[in-house]
């Protein structure tokens, strides 16, 4: 039998990759786990140390993520300075139709949480300082070749390269670094045409936990609550869809006129627009590999699959991914499989496919539709708008959508716990 330097690689300790690392550590403990990450790691950077910033980029995340962040541990540390999202505003600039959400509504405190990247990734980081996982930064997975039972990696590490053999490697570095497509994986790209533009805005007038969901005529906004979670403040997170030219105009603008051209888009629901943070942008593509694993590989989160942010499900979708890549390897373990064999990762991959296609389906026909200018199909949406208030089974099926309930989670089975069923609908 061959021996393995680590049983688990995971290309990628960002937020995929590190939640992924404390989740097979919580729920396998018996497996070795390798992080290797591009970024070198500071022992400094620790929640204790975190101190809130303005520019600070976030993650909409669902009820149902924070269900899951409640099995790892991590929830109530991640509860400290993420924002609710109370109530959710959906409406068509210029039309009538428009529905909310209520989280008092459901039963519910709230109906998802804005949370800033950072403050996500220092409290993963100081979770996973007590577990066995072993980190590799700065490197990189450059390649892989496949062996008996596993696979071969090579890492670079600075002037240095290097390999590790592993049972299984799991790609989690987003779509952006080349890995996917060096390892042979194919993706298949939609450009919308359009770019998110991302920043953190000020107005006269307090959120009240709201989110907003605003579609116009040149594509959707979205304002996320932000900033203390136990007092309603003035400052959200703005998803700004924009053209290739209307990018180009709004970055030459100012401050103030940017605030301006905001105000002319979204309204006065939240008052004046007053303040407008660094803007960071990138153009939006749905992207999704259709055979997203292969003997010893499996790409999960950004790598596997892509989303426009209208809906805000990216994260949560990878996340419940995650989960059920993680109850496959528990059960590989207990039934004396190999965590790369196939049919282990196939298993994973038949388990997470209805959920992505459903949520890529959700998300990609709310572009869709909403960016339809055609006189029938406005006066159609906003008849769905106006009937999803006010019919109680569409609007809970929404809700339902919006809180990140519809798909499969698995759920993490830490030793000593017996959970009647390990795999369930949420």
């Amino acid at each position: 039998m061959a021996t393995f330097d680590t049983d688990l690689i995971i290309a990628g300790g960002g937020l995929a990759g590190a939640t992924l690392a404390l989740a097979v550590a919580r729920a396998v403990p018996s497996l070795r786990v390798t992080v290797v990450e591009a970024f070198p790691l500071s022992p400094d950077a620790l929640p204790e140390s975190y101190q809130p910033s303005y520019d600070a980029r976030s993650t909409a995340l669902a009820w149902g993520s924070r269900l899951i962040f409640e099995e790892l541990g991590l929830w109530q540390r991640l509860a400290e300075h993420a924002t609710p999202i109370k109530h959710i505003h959906v409406s068509d600039r210029g039309h009538f139709g428009a529905t909310r959400l209520h989280a008092v509504d459901h039963g519910q405190e709230a109906l998802g949480y804005v949370a800033d990247n950072r403050w996500m990734g220092l409290c993963l980081m100081r979770e996973l300082l007590d577990t066995g996982v072993q980190w590799r930064a700065p490197a990189e997975v450059t390649d892989m070749i496949p062996m008996p039972g596993g696979v071969r990696v090579r890492l670079s590490e600075g002037d240095d390269t290097r390999e590790m053999s592993a049972r299984c490697l799991v790609v989690a570095d987003g779509g952006r670094s080349g890995l996917r497509e060096k390892l042979g994986f194919q993706p298949d790209r939609h450009s919308y045409g359009q770019n998110a533009l991302i920043a953190n805005v000020s107005t006269s007038d307090s959120h009240d936990f709201t989110a907003f969901e605003r579609f116009t005529e040149a594509g959707p906004m979205a304002l996320l609550p932000h900033g203390s979670p136990a007092r309603a403040g003035h400052q959200s997170a703005l998803v700004w869809t924009l053209s290739d030219d209307a990018l180009g105009q709004v970055l030459e603008l100012s401050d103030e006129e940017k605030c301006r051209w905001l105000q002319k888009r979204f309204g006065w629901r939240l008052g004046r627009f007053t303040r407008i943070g660094t803007c960071h942008h990138y153009p939006l593509t749905l992207t999704t590999v259709s055979e997203p694993v292969r003997p010893g590989v499996a790409l999960v989160g950004n790598a596997a699959h892509a989303l426009h942010p209208v809906a805000g499900q990216g994260f949560n979708l990878a996340l419940r991914g995650l989960m059920t890549l993680v109850e496959q390897f528990r059960l590989a373990e207990e039934n004396g499989l190999g965590i790369g064999d196939l049919e282990v990762l196939g298993r994973y991959q038949s388990l997470h496919r209805q959920d992505w296609q459903q949520t890529v389906r959700f998300s990609d026909s709310l572009i869709r539709l909403f960016g339809q200018p055609m006189a029938p199909v406005v006066a159609a949406r906003d008849a769905g708008l106006v009937g999803l208030d006010l019919l109680p089974g569409a609007k809970r099926w929404f809700a339902r959508k919006a809180m990140g309930l519809g798909g499969r989670r698995a759920v993490i089975d830490r030793p000593g716990n017996h959970p009647q069923e390990t795999i369930g609908h949420e």
